[in-house]
């Protein structure tokens, strides 16, 4: 009887683990995939052809910790008279009618420890370009995470530039 039920226990331990590390891959996928928008918009027509800059649209980013997304009142500034027959601007019509935000999904899900003060206003105010950490936007026909935003990379970058790595510098 113990014979047989040795090669079950373990045979249920190595499909039990083959389980938790099928989970866990599809759990870190999700995670590092860039979300869909509920609009396709394009930051290479926006900044490559139209020639806007990151400021146009974040218009927070030089005074604020955050870059902020613009108001459905920024894009129609232009769309009101910019191609409207196209279905992605009917759709931000269509908010716009209804005088409700977009409900862009964050690509950076940057969650801050209350710990860490994290500013783009320093970042700016240092010359850093946009493209430093959220990679060559203006060439992306949506915008994809291209790094994850986490303390070793930004230590990396603060060595590289010479920027103060002590704790304080991002610990509050």
């Amino acid at each position: 009887m113990k014979r047989r039920v040795a090669p079950v226990v373990i045979t249920a331990y190595f499909l039990l683990f083959a389980l938790f590390v099928l989970l866990m891959g599809y759990f870190w996928n999700e995670n590092q995939k860039t979300p869909v928008q509920p609009i396709n918009f394009s930051h290479q027509i926006h900044v490559s052809k139209v020639g806007l800059q990151c400021t146009f649209c974040h218009t927070t980013v030089e005074k604020s910790r955050f870059a902020g997304i613009p108001s459905v009142q920024k894009c129609m500034s232009c769309h009101k008279s910019v191609k409207t027959e196209s279905p992605e601007i009917q759709k931000l019509t269509k908010y716009w009618n209804e005088k409700k935000p977009v409900p862009w999904r964050r690509v950076y899900s940057f969650t801050i420890q209350n710990y860490v003060y994290f500013t783009h206003k320093r970042h700016i105010k240092a010359g850093l370009e946009c493209s430093n950490c959220h990679g060559e936007v203006k060439v992306m026909p949506h915008i994809e995470r291209v790094r994850k935003l986490e303390m070793g990379w930004c230590i990396s970058c603060h060595r590289a530039k010479n920027a103060p790595t002590d704790c304080w510098t991002c610990h509050k």
